[in-house]
């Protein structure tokens, strides 16, 4: 299988180094910036013969290296920086998004694609909506790092091992992602039976913040070796055809009561993408997150649409 990740800073970077042993028989690295690519993609040739992998990888600013790809990884984009919020990411990463489409449509036959990008839930949708591209095989990264940042702050309050843990999170990617409580549960036992609620709502809000602490910490740049994580765990469902239930943005055909936009739910993705949308039975509370969660991406919608980006 040939892989291109177009974006090859921190976050593509890191990604190409986790998934160098996965068996493809071609990786592509592809910046804007050619000396960025190269420059990473000799220091993982160099790595690759410590671990004893076998691989090509190629760096390039050239699109048209990326044809024939079957897996297709876009981090490319502005990152976040201090006080910014993934929104304000929106028109400068949306034409970015945008101008990818064509010669992804031209060059590569129902590509799986993965879209990292920010705001992510909104990204995906646009490139759903300009490429035609089955809404199975296109998908965002979001809500299984947000789990996975859920599921640290758990393992740290409790001193449990994370491989005990099962965090669930769903909404949008940011400030507006609704991690449930409800539905995470530690070998099999509800939260609820190890903390307190007052103990529980401290570590939601801490999970919503923890990219923006992150951001703030840096002070240039944003996260790179969770996302690349998720990314991982992502790329690993879809070629070894695990069908885990994994969080991702996913397009909405009426479940959950909505319609026409992604947004972070837990799905099983295998070696065709996603293959079904799980359902949760939200109470009203919840439902009433998830209303404001849809409400802010469909406000994102009407920005591209005033943007003329869609």
């Amino acid at each position: 299988m040939k892989l291109s990740i177009i974006g090859s800073g921190n976050v593509g970077g890191l990604t190409a180094m986790r998934i160098l042993g996965y068996g493809f028989s071609k990786i592509i690295l592809l910046d804007i910036q050619k000396n960025l690519a190269e420059a990473k993609a000799l220091d993982l040739e160099d790595s690759g013969s410590v671990y004893k992998y076998n691989y090509d990888i190629e760096a390039t600013s050239d699109i048209q290296r990326i044809e024939s790809s079957q897996l297709i990884i876009i981090t490319a984009g502005f990152s976040r920086k201090p006080q910014m919020t993934r929104e304000e990411l929106l028109e400068k990463n949306a034409k970015i998004i945008k101008d990818l489409v064509y010669p992804i449509k031209k060059l590569c036959s129902e590509p799986i694609v993965i879209v990292v990008s920010n705001p992510v839930d909104i990204l995906t949708y646009l490139f759903i909506k300009e490429s035609g591209f089955s809404s199975k095989r296109v998908f965002g990264i979001g809500p299984n790092l947000d789990s996975a940042r859920f599921a640290n702050l758990i393992h740290k309050e409790l001193n449990i091992s994370p491989s005990e843990i099962e965090a669930m999170v769903i909404g949008s990617h940011g400030e507006g992602m609704i991690p449930l409580p409800r539905f995470t549960f530690i070998k099999g036992v509800p939260l609820n039976k190890f903390l307190d609620e007052e103990r529980i709502k401290q570590i939601i809000d801490d999970t919503i913040k923890r990219g923006s602490r992150i951001v703030s910490l840096f002070g240039s740049g944003s996260a790179y070796f969770g996302p690349s994580a998720a990314i991982e765990q992502v790329v690993k469902s879809i070629l070894k055809d695990e069908k885990h239930i994994l969080g991702l943005s996913a397009y909405l055909s009426g479940e959950y009561g909505f319609r026409d936009l992604c947004i972070g739910v837990p799905c099983v993705l295998g070696k065709n993408g996603i293959e079904k949308i799980i359902e949760l039975e939200l109470n009203s509370e919840e439902k009433e997150k998830f209303l404001k969660s849809v409400d802010s991406i469909n406000k994102q919608k009407n920005l591209l649409k005033e943007y003329a980006l869609l």
